[in-house]
Formats: structure tokens, C-alpha cells, sequence
């Protein structure tokens, strides 16, 4: 039986820059350069470039590229790359995510699997099911 480890992620997001889209005419796309400070679980931090479209309110859509740089409660630590994205409205089931395989540097240099982004009454985290 193959041997899966699951790490839970919380993290903050501390910066929200919108972006320009060079050849995009009009509102329809915007782009935000995201950061993220991770807190427990994994401790470091992340930068993402993400794509959306539609509004909170009545329905969006979204993508990102995320760069993850942390380490582990043990000590272990590196960088890894994750795309994500979804249709986010109420009762959404399309959120997915993936640890893009061969992204990975030092300890997590061999990661690859799943990342769904999960809310509770704390905030935002991330579940990293490592195949």
C-alpha cells in the first residue's frame, strides 16, 4: 500500500496587488500578484499570480500559479509550486489543485499530489495530499 502524507497549511494573505493584462480590453479578466504569509503547518511564504473572472457577488472563476517557499515543523524546508483555481459561488464543487511535479527544490524537491484550499471559522488553509 502506497503511503500518502496529508499537511494542513493555514496561511494570511499580506498582499494584493492588482496587475495590468497587456491585449485584454475591458473588465472581463482581472489579475492580481498575491502573497500569502503560512503560519502553521508549513512557515514561510508565497507569491501568486492569479486570474479571475466575474465578481464575488454573482459568481466568479478563478486561476492561480502559486510559488510556495516554507519549511516544515521538522525542520525540512524548500520551495514548490501549486496551480489552483475554481468556480467559486455557494455549495462550489469545483475547486481543484495540484502540486505541479518536478517544481520542488531541498526537502520537497520530490512533492507532487493534491492542494484544495479549505475556510473555517479561523481563516483559509491549504490540504496538501502528497502522493
Amino acid at each position: 500500500m502506497e503511503h500518502q502524507t496529508t499537511i494542513t497549511a493555514r496561511f494570511d494573505v499580506t498582499g494584493w496587488d492588482e496587475e495590468e493584462l497587456p491585449g485584454i480590453p475591458g473588465d472581463w479578466l482581472g489579475a492580481v500578484v498575491m502573497r500569502k504569509t503560512y503560519t502553521e503547518g508549513l512557515v514561510g511564504e508565497s507569491i501568486a499570480h492569479f486570474v479571475s473572472s466575474g465578481s464575488e457577488e454573482s459568481g466568479r472563476g478563478y486561476l492561480a500559479a502559486e510559488r510556495i517557499t516554507a519549511a516544515l515543523p521538522d525542520g525540512r524546508s524548500g520551495s514548490f509550486t501549486v496551480h489552483h483555481g475554481a468556480l467559486q459561488h455557494p455549495d462550489d464543487p469545483s475547486a481543484f489543485g495540484y502540486i505541479v511535479p518536478g517544481t520542488g527544490t531541498w526537502a520537497f524537491e520530490s512533492w507532487s499530489g493534491t492542494a484544495r484550499i479549505v475556510h473555517d471559522e479561523v481563516g483559509p488553509y491549504f490540504v496538501f495530499s502528497l502522493a
